[in-house]
């Protein structure tokens, strides 16, 4: 069952109009906690209170107000929110086609999934298609949440995504964690870097990996539970060392990584068998075959 769409309006794709509905694409799999009193277990409580007059104030009393540099406050109510002059607030204007390699990954906010609403399939299905074609993402001009973003148009598996991105003046200059400019590296030692990363590389595959650091605390939080103790934490952590040859360093890492990549390959292939088969004597007749 699909999720509930968080907003509606339409593409302007010149001038074809393409009606659509906006369904978050993400979750976050956090695990959530609340502030209790460590004494009794209470939750703990906060009261919404005026520092003006005093009184607590209900939720449904509450407006949002902008404080100017003078200090005078103006409130705004969800009228004055719905009555902005913006064309975009029912709207996502394709403002330009870009190449998808122009794009930095670090303006990306929040991702959507983009669905046909009503009359809108075919020309969803039209822009889709042209998309997939030329190889060009849309970018677009779009406002949620009394918020306008650009955001990026894309195909992916047959469905469009909208990506929300930071506007240039949100981004930091990263100049400050440049290294310096006389710091170099010899060409064995890159060398050896690129041996690194050929054995390592692959096709991504999100599937094959998992938040390590929630499932622990999940069974920490399993242990309290049944009153048996928290589980342990693994010794063999590589331990922290000032690295004083890199090609030699390097060149441990790639020894490391392509045995750690046989170990995964083998993990994989006896994955789906019953235990009794991962064992030695097992291991030694596959070899043996």
């Amino acid at each position: 069952m699909a999720p509930r769409s968080i907003w509606k309006g339409a593409i302007s794709f010149g001038l074809v109009t393409i009606p659509v509905k906006l369904f978050t694409a993400t979750e976050e799999k956090d695990l959530r906690f609340r502030q209790v009193h460590a004494k009794d277990e209470g939750r703990i409580k906060y009261k919404r209170v005026c520092e003006v007059c005093g009184e607590e104030v209900a939720y449904g009393e509450i407006a949002k107000g902008y404080e100017l540099p003078d200090g005078r406050m103006v409130v705004l109510e969800g009228e004055d929110f719905e009555q902005v002059p913006l064309p975009t607030t029912k709207s996502v204007e394709v403002v330009q086609f870009v190449p998808s390699d122009q794009i930095d990954p670090t303006y990306f906010a929040k991702t959507y999934f983009l669905s046909a609403d009503g009359p809108g399939t075919k020309p969803y299905v039209l822009l889709r298609d042209a998309l997939e074609k030329t190889g060009q993402w849309a970018l677009v001009k779009v406002a949620l949440r009394q918020k306008e973003s650009l955001a990026l148009i894309r195909p992916v598996d047959g469905v469009l995504r909208m990506h929300t991105m930071l506007w240039p003046d949100e981004v930091r200059d990263g100049e400050f964690a440049e290294p310096p400019a006389d710091v170099t590296v010899s060409d064995a030692e890159v060398s050896m870097a690129t041996s690194f990363i050929d054995a390592l590389a692959g096709d991504f595959e999100p599937e094959n990996y998992s938040d390590a650091y929630r499932t622990a605390l999940e069974e920490v939080i399993e242990a309290k539970l049944s009153g048996m103790p928290a589980p342990q934490e693994s010794e063999d952590e590589p331990s922290q060392a000032e690295v004083v040859d890199l090609v030699a360093a390097l060149r441990a890492s790639v020894d490391a990584a392509k045995k750690r990549r046989a170990g995964g390959d083998d993990e994989k292939a006896t994955e789906k068998k019953p235990a009794a088969t991962k064992s030695k004597s097992a291991k030694k007749s596959k070899k043996a075959s």
